[in-house]
């Protein structure tokens, strides 16, 4: 459950706190005065503390502003029996959670204490999630009409409710995030999703994003930290990169998955955790096992549900919708007004492989999109990569079935120019195959720049 700090000089009243935090599965912690809170403090960070104002070498309330002001600060239940209504306003305005008065009502404290504790969990939930490295990704990323997209939806549909793990494989830059998060989404699992890239990270330090740290554990350690795993529980953890973790902390992360257990660095306490993993490499980990960088129970116990996302240049027949999804986030992201493609560019663009796959498709359109001058990506602001010049054979029927990218405006002025053209310009001929007027024939010509 959680750690619980008391600190009131009255042993009769603390030793009875203790005992009923104890029976509710807690870890109390009873204190008497400010000068030893303050020293646990500097060893520990409980997760709530219950506070009385009057102790032997202060005040409640001096305490109170000491710990508000920490970083993480645990929330703080003031009970005390002061009859005082100004110290109640003083205590919420410095940041107690809730204010209660002796003689205290057992069933009042379990209601405050859990309100406090869900709080001071979702605080840090939401503190983990924008710390996500790489931002929130829409989970209608999806993007694709192909056999292999659809696939891989159906496979979402399949596993998303359950909580087996996840292995989800494929070459960099093919969206596995996205599935990842689409999973957790579809999912009934309350919890966050939370994401760590584990090539980003050292081993000491991939270790406590993980599981954690108590304050002390290492030189920064300054005050104990939750792990990804204890902030996950209840939601999804997606490790991606997973093929980069060193083979130490590849053991206690097979102990997680097969037990639930797991300890914060430099700590003793055993905690649970019912996080969902969902992983992500672009590496072969049966080479690796082979090899012996990677261990082969670790990999069985991830490789219950595996899912291989395929590369762009094998599912080319999605490339027309991925570029209309994705200019339309660039424009709404760069304020840019992109709206067409010319037709060269459409051919240089599916004879090139993509070897950087999705990613590469979205970095290249959003410099397309800063560069050009006009609302049309021509062909000279695709810089396609000169280290993969390998090239893909388009189909002539394929090409002609592939839709353009063409806004109503573009279909218009095709339509009216080739009805112009037909009757020879008699602009009251045309006025009758259009079902338009003159003056708007007019209108639409000087529009276009017909001539």
């Amino acid at each position: 459950m959680a750690d619980i700090l008391i600190v009131e000089d009255d042993p009769v009243f603390g030793e009875v706190l203790q005992m009923h935090l104890e029976d509710g599965g807690h870890h109390p912690r009873l204190l008497n005065s400010v000068r030893e809170a303050l020293g646990y403090l500097e060893q520990s960070t409980p997760d709530a503390v219950l506070l009385d104002h009057q102790l032997p070498d202060g005040y409640g309330l001096d305490l109170l502003r000491e710990i508000s002001a920490r970083t993480a600060a645990p929330p703080v239940i003031m009970i005390t029996g002061v009859s005082d209504n100004t110290l109640a306003i003083k205590a919420m305005q410095l940041g107690a959670f809730d204010f209660i008065r002796k003689p205290m009502d057992e069933i009042e404290l379990d209601v405050t204490l859990a309100n406090a504790l869900n709080r001071h969990r979702l605080t840090r939930q939401v503190s983990a999630i924008l710390e996500t490295e790489g931002g929130l990704v829409d989970v209608d990323q999806i993007v694709g009409e192909s056999p292999e997209i659809l696939d891989v939806c159906k496979t979402i549909g399949a596993v998303a409710t359950h909580s087996a793990p996840v292995l989800i494989t494929g070459e960099s830059g093919t969206g596995k995030e996205v599935i990842a998060r689409a999973i957790h989404h579809h999912s009934e699992r309350s919890g966050p999703f939370l994401a760590v890239n584990c090539s980003a990270l050292a081993e000491g330090v991939l270790e406590s994003e993980l599981f954690g740290h108590e304050k002390g554990s290492f030189t920064g350690a300054s005050h104990r930290r939750e792990g990804r795993f204890e902030l996950a529980s209840g939601g999804t953890l997606f490790l991606d990169e997973l093929g980069d973790i060193p083979l130490p902390l590849q053991a206690k992360l097979l102990r997680v998955l097969q037990e639930g257990t797991f300890e914060r660095v430099g700590g003793t306490r055993t905690l649970r955790s019912d996080a969902r993993v969902v992983a992500a490499t672009h590496r072969d980990l049966r080479t690796m096992i082979a090899e012996g960088g990677f261990r082969e129970d670790l990999f069985y116990r991830l490789n219950v549900i595996h899912m291989n996302l395929p590369p762009l240049r094998e599912r080319m027949l999605d490339l027309p919708a991925l570029t209309e999804h994705m200019l339309k986030k660039i424009n709404q992201r760069q304020h840019t007004a992109i709206r067409h493609v010319a037709d060269a560019t459409w051919r240089k663009m599916k004879e090139y492989a993509w070897p950087g796959n999705v990613r590469e498709l979205e970095n290249l359109l959003t410099r397309a999109a800063l560069l050009a001058r006009s609302d049309t990506i021509s062909p000279d602001l695709i810089a396609l990569s000169p280290e993969s010049p390998h090239r893909i054979q388009i189909d002539p029927q394929e090409e002609k079935a592939t839709p353009q990218l063409k806004s109503l405006d573009q279909l218009e002025s095709e339509h009216v120019a080739a009805i112009l053209a037909h009757v020879k310009w008699h602009k009251g001929r045309a006025c009758e195959i259009l079902g338009i007027s003159r003056p708007a024939l007019e209108r639409k010509i000087n529009k276009y720049g017909l001539s």
